[in-house]
């Protein structure tokens, strides 16, 4: 039947009919959208939107993750055409999901770019579905919590990076992608008490209350015994998943813009992912993927997987049945 499929199927980002089922459509051609979902505003019974927000303004050191939604909405389309390995069901086939499009801003107006990202998640979830956001520098994800944490209170924080973005910023009208934590905690819509980083591998002072499992005991401990340390701590609290794609080694990923060595493998985060199975993760996102500093494509492709994982964890405590 796939194959029968893939002889009619094109262009599925506009033409595909129904918002679930898997996608046959030739890899290397057709519109892209993520994992072939259909482009889509009507978020009527829709579960998850996915949604793209290609800003980085916010950066410290080099730019090009702007095209990081473009690049890894091209990469997923290798992965529609089966139920994702380990996880036992298939979301694409048992959710609706959305290609959301991507967020639109001025560019030249950076000061209103918070509000504006704010205000597009914010709209998304008062319809009803979750969101798992393809960034963009990882700045975006404080305006997001903001509206994240305006549905569910204080959120917890599931935090993938070598980076844990607390360093001391207290003035709020400054956009930066490594101080937005600090400002979210300080804000009262991040609980650092329920909170965790993961993969952490660069000096900061104050982690700000925040749980840390640095890359070397993620290394050391091994995969399993991290899981149950991460939920241990957050529970069944609404958490939100963001991952950083320099949580990865710059070996498996070298498309980022503040890249670290010693970091994850990506079997060692395809493992913790899988194994979180059953955490209240009510939304998420994959940040920095800067495919210009990446001929090989290898950190699209990974950031493709991971935001694959994202919906397999969110459709997981959601299945009919």
């Amino acid at each position: 039947m796939a194959l029968e499929d893939a002889k009619r199927e094109v262009d599925l980002a506009f033409t595909r009919a129904e918002r679930r089922g898997l996608a046959y459509e030739n890899v290397f051609g057709g519109a892209t959208s993520f994992l072939r979902r259909r482009y889509s505003k009507d978020l009527t019974g829709v579960d998850l939107a996915i949604t793209g927000v290609p800003f980085d303004q916010a950066v410290t050191n080099r730019t090009g993750t702007r095209f990081g939604p473009r690049a890894v909405r091209e990469a997923s389309a290798l992965q529609p055409c089966d139920p994702p390995y380990g996880w036992g069901y298939s979301p694409l086939e048992e959710m609706e999901i959305v290609d959301y499009g991507d967020l639109a801003f001025d560019y030249a107006k950076v000061s209103d770019f918070p509000d504006t990202l704010t205000a597009h998640i914010r709209g998304i979830l008062a319809a009803g579905p979750g969101t798992v956001t393809l960034g963009g520098d990882h700045y975006i994800t404080f305006p997001i919590l903001k509206a994240y944490a305006e549905k569910f209170g204080p959120i917890s924080l599931l935090h993938f990076d070598a980076h844990c973005d607390t360093w001391v910023d207290d003035d709020f009208t400054r956009i930066d992608h490594g101080t937005m934590f600090y400002k979210a905690i300080k804000s009262g819509i991040v609980d650092p008490k329920t909170s965790v980083h993961v993969g952490i591998r660069t000096h900061n002072d104050d982690f700000m209350g925040v749980t840390v499992i640095d890359a070397r005991e993620v290394h050391e401990t091994g995969s399993a015994a991290v899981v149950k340390i991460i939920k241990g701590i957050i529970g069944d609290r609404p958490t939100y998943l963001t991952f950083d794609i320099d949580c990865l080694d710059p070996a498996f990923a070298p498309g980022t813009g503040t890249p670290v060595w010693g970091g994850l493998a990506s079997w060692q985060v395809a493992a913790i992912l899988r194994d979180l199975a059953g955490i209240n993760m009510v939304g998420g996102d994959v940040v920095e993927v800067s495919p210009a500093y990446d001929t090989t494509g290898a950190t699209a492709i990974a950031g493709a997987h991971v935001a694959h994982e994202l919906i397999c964890l969110y459709g997981w405590t959601r299945r009919k049945g």
